[in-house]
């Protein structure tokens, strides 16, 4: 693992993705669910491939079911990171889950804001929440998960986003849903480039006005691209555990997030669904610095700048900038 020195933040990670499935078959039994091809006979959980991916993490996300669930999986994950050294961290949540899932939405938000609570209280990690579209349900599902989004602003939601499959819908129809969050004062955030090419995150910044995007790994193969990232400052939440697992690259060699820095595109490390992909933030933090050959320099200036990229407050960011044992300048040096 990295020094312990390191502080780490995260600013892509999926909830119900994060589930740790001793947890999840805690959950399981408590309702008596039938959890069987869930995990395989190591206990982590069975999939091979995106489709089969999914399907596993919607069999996990399905335990979940009330107020003191999601404030248990909120308080479980966030205790975790924390004790690797992660002192930020940004959850994705979904109106659309909520629906499915028969819980009312602002139980749902709730049970995740009060579990935080809990962990910032006794582990110092700070967590905030981004609500966000699931891209595959359509652009008018979108615009019902923004109204609901913006209904709901609790103190901890700081953004709006999309995920789901980046290989539906052209991002322009999804403008009047981003519309409605960025109106309310939401920045924000999509995912692109990680199944699709660099066509996917063009169509992206040129239809919504994000600050980020999730993965935007794939960017690496239009070098105008590139530049017009490294320009415009739009940040990258990388996750290469997720990448290597789901094969957009072969291996971490293959990896571009050295030549994104290098380009100056400002990149971030993140866990995505870390138990699905057998990662975490200490691990990921460790790739950078096993695989990627970054000295404890390098992975400071990554959580700088994710502490600058992130959505929370200025007073929050000043705190975090604080507890990494940051120079308030450092980010932009």
């Amino acid at each position: 693992m990295p020094h312990p020195s390191v502080a780490k933040a995260e600013l892509h990670c999926h909830l119900e993705g994060a589930a740790d499935p001793a947890l999840v078959r805690r959950m399981g039994r408590k309702y008596g669910l039938d959890l069987s091809g869930l995990f395989a006979a190591d206990g982590s959980y069975a999939w091979t491939d995106f489709t089969s991916f999914i399907k596993a993490y919607d069999g996990a996300a399905a335990v979940f079911r009330s107020f003191e669930d999601f404030s248990e999986l909120a308080e479980t994950y966030l205790a975790a990171s924390a004790a690797e050294g992660v002192i930020y961290t940004e959850v994705f949540v979904s109106p659309d889950f909520a629906r499915r899932a028969g819980i009312s939405y602002a139980d749902y938000l709730g049970g995740v804001s009060a579990g935080m609570d809990r962990a910032e209280a006794n582990f110092g990690i700070v967590g905030r929440i981004i609500p966000l579209i699931e891209r595959h349900h359509g652009p008018e599902a979108a615009v019902a998960a923004a109204q609901t989004a913006v209904a709901n602003l609790l103190p901890r939601v700081c953004g709006f986003g999309m995920a789901g499959d980046e290989r539906l819908f052209h991002p322009r129809e999804f403008a009047p849903a981003f519309k409605i969050a960025n109106e309310a004062g939401l920045p924000l955030t999509s995912h692109a480039g990680e199944l699709c090419g660099p066509e996917s995150v063009q169509d992206t910044i040129d239809s919504i006005p994000v600050k980020r995007i999730g993965h935007g790994v794939r960017s690496i193969e239009d070098p105008h691209l590139v530049r017009r990232l490294a320009e415009e400052g739009i940040v990258l939440e990388c996750c290469p555990g997720s990448n290597i697992a789901l094969g957009v690259f072969p291996d971490f060699a293959s990896h571009p997030f050295v030549r994104l820095r290098d380009a100056g595109v400002k990149v971030t490390l993140n866990a995505d669904d870390p138990p699905f992909f057998r990662t975490s933030m200490g691990r990921e933090y460790a790739i950078a610095r096993d695989a990627f050959g970054l000295g404890e320099d390098d992975l400071l200036a990554v959580t700088a700048t994710a502490i600058e990229a992130a959505f929370c407050d200025e007073a929050t960011k000043a705190l975090l900038r604080s507890r990494a044992g940051l120079p308030r300048d450092f980010a932009r040096d």
